[in-house]
């Protein structure tokens, strides 16, 4: 004879503590629940709202440089550790933990300090700093000596023929790279360059070695143009121009082939190296020039920093921001850093100030316990799913901008659909196939180049 018992687990109806409600059993068959999807709606609607509600990415101005902040630096071993250079030769070293200057040099330059970089390994605290009085530096909060008056002094000195725009530093090798007149690459034993290339700029903008694809370097021009590089060979590989000139260039550190550019034109431009004849997506909300992109450590998104005062975050599958971060204060921004936990978003303008952002606006910081973190999920799956219902996607696309800068996007918008318009009636009155529909992620590209 067979007998038949219901059992179950004392952890299915065990509370963690005293203050955590009742578990109980629930039928899940969506025949015993006719209303769901509607409680689903509502419940969707109202994270969304609490969202937005609990929008506060702001959370801190460090402030210590009397000049503009034009260049920024992330240290890969140190999460606590950022540099920045200022307008006045001026170099920072900041504590993002007591939101405190930890080392300051006040004439590391003179003159702007252009570019700023820290030496990989984690073996030193040393970092690079290039600047227009065409000298290179390399400093050290521990190992640098002090001066008479207190202040530090470079661990090591290298002399340029031009001013320099910019600096990087291989992953692995004791080599580093900068831009002035031409890509030069440096041995830090020797006190001259030990190649250097060029590809028809008169200067170069900006200069981003691969950290996975280690052997590669890619560099832009006042001529419009994207050049990548083999440091193998010394050579240039393949080269890409654009209407409008490069500001600054990122690569993404989980996919070894694919780089961002932030260009004059508004507009951000996600490249796949081995295929250069069009961009793999096009992310347009500035209305004014991008002056840095910054990838997260997940390769997932994007930050960006334009000359209209405001700090734009995007997902690299879309092609608008998320998120967009501005203050009454904050002047033109001309760097943006990812911090390496991808929890925060720093961000330098030309008020001298260095912020600290939220890279989500309404994540709030600190342990969660297993219910909180379940309760988080599961709305931010109901807005997922909900994220297409005008409602929920009015109140989650919603955002506070300033005056100038919703005025200044209405133009453009008027603006590109004139053009649109204007193509379409010289498409119709020319002879068919004359003028054929060219994809928006070729419009910016005039042509490509291969060696």
């Amino acid at each position: 004879m067979k007998v038949k018992a219901l059992s179950r687990s004392t952890a299915d109806y065990t509370r963690e503590t005293k203050s955590d409600i009742q578990r109980l059993p629930r039928n899940v068959d969506p025949a015993l629940h006719p209303l769901e999807r509607a409680r689903e709606y509502k419940r969707a609607l109202n994270a969304a709202k609490v969202e937005r509600m609990l929008a506060k990415p702001f959370l801190a101005s460090l402030t210590g440089h009397i000049d503009g902040i034009y260049s920024m630096a992330k240290n890969p071993w140190d999460l606590d550790q950022v540099i920045t250079g200022s307008g006045d030769g001026e170099l920072r070293m900041w504590s993002l933990e007591s939101q405190e200057t930890a080392w300051r040099a006040p004439e590391a330059h003179r003159g702007i300090v252009r570019g700023v970089c820290s030496i990989p390994g984690g073996e030193t605290d040393r970092f690079l700093s290039a600047g227009a009085d065409k000298l290179v530096k390399v400093w050290s909060r521990s190992e640098g000596a002090l001066a008479n008056d207190g202040t530090p002094e470079a661990v090591a000195t290298y002399s340029g023929k031009h001013a320099f725009s910019a600096v990087d530093h291989h992953r692995s090798r004791p080599l580093f790279a900068t831009g002035s007149s031409q890509v030069e690459v440096w041995d830090v034993d020797r006190s001259e360059p030990i190649a250097n290339m060029t590809w028809g700029a008169d200067t170069i903008n900006s200069v981003r070695m691969n950290q996975t694809e280690v052997n590669v370097l890619a560099s832009s021009g006042t001529d419009r143009s994207v050049v990548l590089y083999d440091l193998r060979t010394s050579s240039a590989l393949a080269k890409v121009v654009l209407k409008l000139s490069t500001n600054a260039i990122a690569w993404n550190p989980m996919e070894a082939f694919m780089f961002a550019v932030a260009n004059e034109d508004h507009n951000v431009y996600t490249f796949d190296m081995r295929r250069m004849d069009h961009a793999v997506n096009v992310l347009r909300d500035h209305v004014s020039a991008v002056m840095d992109v910054d990838y997260s450590p997940t390769g997932q998104e994007l930050v960006s920093g334009s000359y209209d005062r405001t700090v734009r975050l995007w997902d690299v599958a879309r092609g608008h921001s998320r998120d967009i971060y501005h203050s009454k204060r904050m002047q033109r921004v001309f760097c943006v850093r990812y911090t390496q936990d991808n929890a925060y978003v720093l961000s330098g303008s030309d008020d001298s100030n260095l912020r600290l952002w939220r890279a989500r606006a309404s994540e709030r910081m600190g342990a969660k316990s297993n219910r909180q973190r379940a309760t988080i999920e599961y709305a931010d799956k109901l807005k997922d799913r909900f994220k297409h219902v005008p409602e929920v996607r009015r109140v989650l696309r919603q955002r506070n901008v300033p005056t100038a800068i919703k005025r200044a996007s209405n133009t453009k918008h008027e603006m590109l659909a004139s053009r649109k318009r204007k193509e379409e009636n010289e498409r119709k009155s020319a002879k068919p196939g004359t003028k054929p529909r060219i994809p928006e992620r070729q419009k910016p590209i005039i042509g490509t180049t291969s060696k």
